[in-house]
């Protein structure tokens, strides 16, 4: 049985991901310097493997002693020994498959954890635009399967390649002590042994990949409907009936595939069976003659069927070994894939921290535009992208040059896609310039520790993103070691407060994923407590106020006067009725500074500020 599934778990390979690999020595040097850390317990796991495999090759001698000598001499007293023997094996037998389980837990949960922690640690550090190419159902992958996968490659293929490698050497030295030419008798069979696995074995890969693409395909489908957007999406557009009969297309495909596979994982089994019958067949008929012929014993010939079994099985094994190595150093080539790509915005050999901000920000004659995607994302990780793209986006920032002083409200403005967003996302280094440089008093912010430079700026975005949990521990996320004084005042100031008191549950009521329990004026809320309670020197307000009707937005504006003051703000505002007491007002136009001044001064140069006030007011003026 063990073989059986040894060999199923074989056929799960992906021959096209395996094909043209060759083991590295390099890869397997890491692989080696990962497992460091655990060298005594692989140790002490091998021994155990080694041991084992000793003991199993020695109850067939004592049958064979039983058979040959104790029994025919009426040898009572060396029948109770062999007995107690057997007894004795059973036990080292069971406690060394324990020993063997507990170092490969031990290991393999230890490698498990280490990687997972470094591919999380790893990927968060990420630039966004990695996110957006890239798919979560593949980092998933990488984070479970993959990370599982290796493990298995340091605890199973290691042990089960030593095991049936030690299995071999030592039953076949028996077998050739005991009788050399029926050995070589029992080897004949083997290439027929093996032949069925294989043949069937093609198909089965075949069909299973097959199964594994349209079950990835299920899951992708049920992640993107069953979540609260793609639901409502489905409800509003009346599809019930379309999502269900292209799921059961899939999964009646994947049926039969079910199907296919148990038919020929029997037809597998059957034909193993019958091989390995020829092969004690053989034992039994050559065996026999030779015990006929008084030159062999009833009990070596009885010892030999035994050990057909034994050889048969790590033989078989053994003739896949190459394969299974390679798929398990795929595994971990997979894992280092992704934790050898750098992130773009990193900390500088040398950062140092930012200390007591006043909050003057400065952009001096920025560039910007979109690095290429091979330099931001990895093409294994994007859905059908084979070569990385190299090409780098069209300028979105082109000279760029403005002044912030601590203390001072400014406004960012201007039509879809004039650089606004981009321009704040520069200054807590979401995204690294092209050219040019950005400053926050005085220092360059590639010089500042992302984590200091962070902690300091404060952003509230136009679409909050609220974690599913309690309302608390999201407000907390922005500083763990608030109080719960400070949480009440934080709420206040973003007039959310008696709101939360009003839920049967409060502040540990539970918002949903993403926040779908909360309205998004009461979401934008909950966004400006946690950044107030974060207590920045820079504040970024990325069209804070689009959510919220005109009763809360005043009520909003009220609260930011004073949680402002004395904080640098960005404001970037669409509706321009909401910035016109900004302390000055900065217009992007194809991602260039076209205007800047007060709200008056402005309308009354007549530029493209005046005309896009105008267009708002006369739209709101229009009769609904």
């Amino acid at each position: 049985m063990a073989m059986m599934w040894q060999t199923m778990m074989g056929f799960r390979r992906d021959p096209e991901a395996l094909q043209g690999k060759r083991i590295e020595r390099a890869l397997v040097r890491r692989v080696l310097s990962l497992s460091r850390p655990y060298r005594g317990l692989l140790i002490g796991f091998l021994l155990t493997v080694v041991a084992a495999s000793i003991v199993a090759v020695i109850p067939p001698l004592l049958f064979r002693s039983l058979i040959d000598t104790a029994v025919p001499d009426e040898d009572r007293s060396m029948v109770a020994w062999l007995a107690l023997g057997t007894v004795g094996l059973a036990i080292a037998n069971a406690l060394l498959n324990l020993a063997q389980r507990w170092y490969s837990a031990r290991i393999g949960e230890g490698l498990i954890f280490d990687m997972r922690v470094a591919l999380f640690d790893h990927v968060q550090r990420m630039p966004v635009s990695f996110f957006t190419r890239t798919q979560t159902g593949a980092l998933m992958s990488r984070l479970n399967n993959d990370v599982i996968g290796a493990q298995q490659a340091v605890t199973n293929t290691l042990g089960t390649v030593v095991s049936n490698i030690i299995a071999v050497a030592v039953t076949l030295t028996v077998m050739l002590g005991l009788e050399w030419r029926l050995t070589l008798l029992t080897l004949i069979v083997l290439p027929a042994f093996i032949y069925p696995a294989r043949l069937i074995g093609r198909r089965l890969q075949r069909i299973t990949r097959e199964g594994m693409h349209l079950n990835a395909s299920m899951n992708n489908t049920i992640a993107e409907r069953f979540n609260v957007a793609g639901a409502l999406v489905v409800k509003l557009f009346g599809k019930h009936e379309r999502e269900r009969d292209t799921f059961s297309d899939r999964a009646s495909r994947v049926r039969d595939i079910g199907v296919s596979s148990a038919m020929y994982t029997r037809v597998l089994f059957v034909s193993l069976g019958f091989v390995a019958s020829v092969g004690t067949a053989i034992v039994y008929f050559v065996g026999g003659n030779l015990v006929i012929s008084g030159t062999l014993s009833i009990g070596t010939v009885t010892a030999f069927v035994i050990y057909v079994g034994q050889i048969y099985q790590p033989l078989t094994q053994l003739t896949n070994a190459r394969v299974d190595v390679i798929t398990a150093l795929v595994a971990f080539e997979r894992v280092f894939e992704v934790l050898d790509f750098e992130p773009i915005v990193a900390d500088r050999p040398g950062a140092y921290d930012l200390v007591s901000p006043k909050g003057r920000v400065e952009l001096e004659h920025v560039w910007f535009r979109h690095p290429s995607p091979a330099v931001t994302s990895l093409a294994s990780l994007e859905e059908g992208v084979v070569v990385p793209d190299t090409e780098e986006g069209g300028w979105i920032l082109r000279d760029v040059s403005l002044v912030v002083e601590p203390g001072e409200l400014v406004a960012l403005v201007g039509p879809s896609g004039a650089g606004k967003t981009t321009t704040a996302m520069l200054v807590p280094r979401i995204a690294d310039v092209s050219d040019g440089r950005v400053l926050v008093d005085g220092h360059d912010v590639r010089d500042l520790t992302l984590e200091s430079l962070r902690d300091n700026v404060g952003f509230v975005m136009q679409d909050p993103h609220l974690f599913h949990d309690t309302i608390r521990q999201n407000l907390r996320y922005a500083r763990p070691d608030a109080t719960d004084d400070e949480l009440v005042a934080a709420c206040r100031a973003a007039r959310i407060n008696d709101l939360i008191v009003s839920l049967p549950e409060g502040y540990d009521t539970i918002v949903g994923e993403r926040g779908y329990r909360m309205s998004g004026g009461e979401k934008q809320r909950l966004a400006i407590a946690r950044m107030l309670l974060k207590d920045p020197a820079i504040v970024i307000l990325d069209e804070a106020t689009s959510h919220l009707d005109s009763e809360s937005e005043l009520a909003i504006q009220r609260a930011l006067a004073d949680a402002l003051r004395g904080r640098t703000a960005l404001v970037i505002a669409h509706r321009l009725s909401t910035i016109v007491n900004a302390d000055r007002i900065v217009v992007l136009d194809g991602g260039r500074v076209v205007e800047q001044g007060p709200h008056e001064q402005l309308l009354r140069a007549a530029g493209l500020y005046a005309d896009l006030y105008r267009t708002q007011l006369d739209r709101a003026a229009e009769p609904a």
